[in-house]
């Protein structure tokens, strides 16, 4: 299965609006370094999808949206990824996306996502976490997935379900 968002939808649903968090989340300070993140992703936004790339206006995958922030912040990536398959469902024993977050971005609890953070998902039980979004809002996201382009998005219960994982970009 190619990474499509079967389930997924772009805009909000009153059952989305019902389950999205109360609360601080939504309500939490913004820092100058979030607004810096997620301006540098809707810059993305309408960029091809095109699995493995990080060109902005040409191509980009989920990942190399983020990517292409860490650039744009913080200047040369940190690491080359591997290759690696656009497949949702795929099942493995290492969680190279994980890893890789964790080596270069502060975890942070799936309750502590705010604007700016990076969000990971696990599209199916037993596959590795093989997507990426950057939040942009306490119920927005953007990311990119296969035959779309970079889009934001309501995170509503559906992706909310697949989270497992957070990440803050470092000093910002």
């Amino acid at each position: 299965m190619r990474g499509s968002c079967r389930g997924a939808t772009e805009g909000a649903s009153a059952a989305d609006a019902q389950l999205a968090p109360s609360g601080p989340l939504g309500h939490l300070p913004r820092s100058a370094g979030e607004d810096l993140v997620v301006t540098q992703a809707r810059l993305w936004l309408g960029t091809p999808y095109r699995h493995q790339a990080s060109t902005l206006g040409a191509g980009c995958d989920c990942l190399g949206l983020v990517r292409g922030v860490w650039r744009a912040i913080h200047g040369v990536e940190p690491e080359a990824p591997p290759p690696y398959r656009p497949d949702w469902a795929e099942v493995g024993e290492r969680e190279l996306l994980l890893e890789a977050f964790a080596r270069w971005l502060a975890p942070v609890p799936l309750s502590g996502a705010r604007p700016g953070d990076v969000l990971v998902f696990r599209m199916a039980p037993g596959a590795v976490a093989k997507h990426c979004a950057i939040q942009s809002g306490p119920d927005r996201m953007i990311h990119a997935y296969w035959g779309r382009a970079c889009v934001e998005s309501a995170l509503g219960r559906w992706w909310r379900e697949r989270l497992v994982a957070v990440f803050r970009f470092p000093s910002v």
